[in-house]
């Protein structure tokens, strides 16, 4: 497995990954309109503006070249955006994907705080990586989630 930054040119197949697992993971946890805008905020132009804002992204990419995930960053402390492909999961991604984006961010002069929005499906992994609740889960806009922080 290979963890690199992402270029321009992986937008598509990242707009393609995130898009599909949201609608089989999370969409299922919104309301139809809140369902509707996540999956709006996954697609190919979505994603460009999200790079054109200066989000950091990286991609692992099997031995074969098949992208098995992708981890967003917003503003060097943000964990804005973590999937894992179907084929890949189970297999530590997610953990070398935020490893990897942590050591990043840390090294670009984040003190050691993180905050992530965790869809609610996905709480047993931020947990694990050691992010804890700010508070309840909420519904923003029909989308659920959990605000978490992690402080080093």
């Amino acid at each position: 497995m290979n963890i690199r930054a992402a270029t321009l040119a992986d937008i598509p197949e990242i707009s393609e990954l995130l898009t599909q697992l949201t609608q089989d993971f999370i969409a299922p946890t919104c309301t139809e309109e809140g369902a509707a805008i996540l999956v709006n905020a996954m697609s190919i132009e979505a994603i460009g503006s999200y790079f054109a804002m200066g989000y950091q992204y990286h991609v692992a990419i099997t031995d074969s070249g098949q992208l098995a995930g992708v981890v967003g960053m917003k503003a060097n402390s943000h964990l804005y955006h973590l999937f894992v492909a179907s084929h890949a999961q189970g297999q530590g991604v997610a953990r070398m994907l935020w490893e990897h984006a942590k050591a990043q961010c840390v090294a670009q002069g984040n003190p050691g705080v993180f905050t992530v929005n965790s869809a609610l499906n996905a709480q047993a992994v931020y947990l694990g990586f050691g992010f804890v609740p700010l508070g309840p889960e909420r519904d923003r806009g029909g989308i659920r989630d959990i605000p978490m922080q992690l402080t080093l």
